[in-house]
């Protein structure tokens, strides 16, 4: 009978022994790859020669294949990817791809994840993303995100370095993952009533991410595996369009329709016409919105339209057949351009704050008058109080009239007069002056041929509802109610059902706040457009606290983040602040003791503080991590597995926004949220000599001064860090936030007593020399005082001279002199 030893022994030698055999064999294989790809080039063009080079980039995604399989053996899912991912898909189809590139680039480097799983989990997200959104324009988002967006981001990925990999075989290889989820695949084409597999591996193809080979061999695979899933024609579908295909298609359309919004509208208004009503039917509008958004033309298309709302102000000489063209284009561009600030947000028409001349009249009323979520309206404001002539003027004309007059009539005047307008209107009502029949031939002369007018009145009865008592609302909501209301006759003006689909829809977005808060219900005619996507989700009489535990607690269990919690996330940061948010979040990922689960919370919370990553950054390193380590009644917080998890996820986020923070501008989204003031957070851990004027001495004086590296106690020289000698400023709140927290890990690592706060720090310091990428002259750690190398290398996970080159900045001449100290010691 064999010992155990023996076994082990044994076991150890065959698999030494099969090693070495593959290895050998392995090499003979690429020998043989070298000889055939000498001798492909004399076979020509021939069907044996495509079918030789098929067999070589086979044989080529072995290694490939084989290093997926060892490095992540128990872990495919990889959560922080696919958040990252559907929060840009749900939040902000309109950023541009490089910022999103970047960051998934961080992502895949700090979790160093394989190509190949990366590009799937990239998959997955968007395939989820398509399965679970509301029906709709956010479904039309979704569709153009994954077709239009993703694919190029990809090819923007494609341009980084990938080592002696091919990236075009990293895609191959995550669409073979890809088509083993049949389910996810399944439930995704039953949503879009169509092959979406397919659809995609095309224009993957087009856009060179795929060679053709590969493609046709995936599309096959897909439709074999099809044969055996649900039929997707039903009879309530068969003659449903499936949005990819309109997505796809829409895209060529918004180019052409850019290249016809050029075109002088003077010279052929009516044929203008024409195209923008072909735009408003159906989902037309939505589609080729969406497709401009995910291929970032959306400003482009929106500077278009205000532009054409400002020819429309052009009255000179105006006959009564070029009347109704003109009040049209007015009416449509300015309901389209409502549509676009409502959907994507008003940043996408705002245009750049150096544009010379005047500004668009559509702007100047969407700032003022427009009301948008988080935005209180003062009624009255001074643009809500136009000329008195012209609003007397206006009074008579809807009270006298049968209808409105379209010739002559400067339609953004109208606008502007329309809410003090009403207001005269409305009081006369109030004091019995005018009756509800008057009441009701007034809101039909308003709704009746321009909508943009409604939409006007209905801007500044919302503002006036929010500053009336409970009992004094009623004539006014009973106002909003009869401008919501269609006009159904033949007097109406061309394309009118289909602007009352838009005006329609852009009052139920107005009036959605106030309706809530006055408990109020106003039927908005059924248009066939979506009703308001993700509004309202937050339970009622619950405290934010609890809703964010609970929801915090159901992403951890499922161990991904759905759409519907990305929205209730970022509505709880917009309501609770970014320290609240930030704060709460930390405390539930401290009481984690299991490490799987720690680790877990640490990627979705990095994925979750992409909502606002440079504050939410600034208050961890700026705010919580010093009160932790300060306050020795918490260090037993900072235990292994939670203290180490939050060591992480402090390195990933400083990464992260350190990385970005210089070259991306806040998103629509986060400028929205109001900036919360970051302190001068020197006065969380004072060191001695920190004064400002003695730091410009201390610049001033010469770096190899011997006594910058000998001096015996911690005086300013102590502080000293590359950045100061790179100059980077201390007035950007990062770089301030940054160079304290170091100073503060200094005097700790430096300190006589030792605890956990000190482990913490340790924890902290290693994940930043296994993020560190060698070389960078731009790593959070040039913000680490010199003093500290001698301190680290104590440390015996990081006292090795490779260490000591990669966080010292060699750069410089007192980097090297620390790091010659710091090995010499070692």
């Amino acid at each position: 009978m064999t010992s155990p030893g023996t076994c082990v022994s044994s076991r150890s030698w065959r698999s030494w022994t099969c090693s070495v055999t593959a290895s050998a064999s392995w090499s003979t294989v690429e020998q043989s790859l070298v000889k055939l790809g000498e001798n492909l080039n004399n076979l020509g063009s021939s069907p044996l020669r495509s079918q030789a080079d098929d067999c070589v980039s086979l044989i080529k995604s072995i290694p490939t294949m084989l290093s997926v399989h060892s490095e992540q053996l128990n872990k495919t899912g990889f959560p922080t990817v696919h958040a990252v991912v559907l929060l840009e898909g749900t939040m902000n189809l309109t950023g541009e791809t490089q910022p999103l590139v970047e960051q998934l680039m961080m992502v895949k480097r700090m979790q160093r994840i394989p190509s190949p799983l990366f590009v799937l989990e990239i998959w997955k997200a968007c395939f989820v993303g398509l399965i679970e959104c509301p029906e709709g324009t956010e479904e039309l988002k979704w569709t153009a995100f994954t077709f239009l967006k993703m694919p190029q981001v990809l090819v923007k990925l494609k341009k980084y370095p990938q080592g002696d990999k091919d990236f075009t075989e990293d895609v191959n290889c995550a669409f073979e993952f890809l088509l083993k989820l049949t389910p996810l695949l399944d439930k995704a084409d039953q949503r879009c009533n169509c092959n979406c597999m397919s659809l995609l591996l095309q224009e993957c193809s087009k856009q060179g991410l795929l060679s053709e080979a590969n493609m046709n061999n995936l599309i096959e695979k897909r439709a074999a595996d099809k044969e055996n899933s649900p039929s997707l024609k039903s009879a309530e579908n068969a003659n449903i369009q499936p949005n990819p295909g309109l997505i796809l298609r829409a895209e060529p359309t918004v180019t052409n329709i850019l290249k016809t919004m050029d075109a002088d509208h003077s010279k052929s208004p009516e044929g203008l016409l024409g195209v923008l009503g072909h735009m408003l039917s159906g989902k037309s509008l939505d589609l080729l919105l969406a497709a401009a958004a995910a291929t970032g033309k959306l400003k482009s298309f929106a500077r278009k339209f205000v532009k054409l709302n400002e020819f429309t102000k052009q009255i000179t000489g105006e006959i009564s057949k070029s009347g109704p063209v003109r009040a049209l284009l007015f009416d449509i561009s300015f309901l389209m351009l409502c549509h676009v600030a409502q959907t994507y947000g008003s940043e996408v028409i705002l245009s750049d704050s150096n544009s010379p001349g005047e500004v668009p009249f559509f702007e100047t009323w969407m700032l003022t008058c427009m009301p948008e979520e988080g935005k209180i309206l003062n009624p009255d404001h001074p643009c809500f109080r136009p000329d008195s002539t012209k609003v007397e003027s206006l009074v008579a004309l809807l009270n006298n009239s049968s209808e409105m007059k379209l010739v002559q009539m400067k339609w953004h005047e109208v606008c502007l007069s329309i809410s003090a307008a009403i207001l005269e209107i409305l009081n006369a009502w109030e004091n019995g002056v005018l009756s509800f029949e008057s009441i009701q031939k007034i809101t039909d002369n308003i709704k009746g041929k321009v909508c943009s007018m409604a939409v006007c009145a209905v801007a500044w009865l919302v503002a006036h509802v929010r500053m009336l008592g409970l009992d004094e609302r009623e004539k006014s909501l009973q106002m909003i109610r009869q401008l919501a209301t269609p006009l159904y006759g033949e007097n109406t003006l061309q394309f009118y059902n289909e602007r009352v689909v838009i005006m329609s829809s852009i009052l139920e977005h107005m009036c959605a706040d106030v309706l809530q808060q006055t408990a109020t219900q106003i039927k908005f005619p059924a248009t066939g457009m979506d009703t308001i996507p993700y509004w309202n989700l937050l339970p009622p009489k619950k405290p934010i606290k609890e809703v964010l535990t609970s929801v915090f607690t159901k992403v951890l269990e499922k161990g991904w983040v759905d759409s519907r919690s990305i929205h209730i996330f970022d509505t709880l940061l917009h309501m609770g602040g970014v320290y609240w948010f930030c704060n709460n979040l930390v405390k539930e990922l401290l009481k984690e003791t299991r490490k799987e689960h720690t680790l877990r919370a640490v990627e979705l919370l990095y994925a979750i503080f992409c909502l606002d990553m440079q504050q939410l950054t600034l208050t961890l390193l700026g705010h919580i991590l010093p009160n932790l380590l300060t306050d020795s009644s918490k260090w037993h917080t900072l235990m292994d597995p939670p203290g180490k998890a939050l060591a992480k996820l402090s390195v990933w986020c400083a990464l992260s926004s350190y990385s970005s923070h210089s070259k991306v501008q806040a998103s629509a989204r986060q400028k929205k949220r109001h900036r919360e003031d970051i302190e001068d957070y020197i006065s969380l851990f004072p060191l001695d000599d920190t004064q400002p004027s003695k730091l410009m001495r201390l610049l001033s004086s010469n770096e190899e001064d011997s006594n910058i590296l000998s001096s015996p106690n911690r005086s300013m020289s102590s502080s000293l860090s590359a950045s100061q000698l790179h100059t980077v400023s201390m007035r950007d709140p990062l770089n301030r936030v940054l160079a304290n927290l170091f100073l503060l890990i200094s005097s700790i690592l430096g300190a006589k007593t030792a605890g956990t706060h000190t482990q913490f720090v340790q924890w902290f310091m290693e994940e930043c020399v296994e993020c560190l990428e060698q070389g960078s002259r731009g790593s959070i750690l040039q913000f680490m005082p010199f003093t500290m190398v001698s301190e680290l290398v104590k440390v015996s996970t990081m006292s090795s001279p490779k260490i000591v080159l990669a966080i010292t900045d060699l750069s410089l001449p007192l980097g090297r002199r620390v790091a010659a100290k710091a090995i010499a010691a070692l």
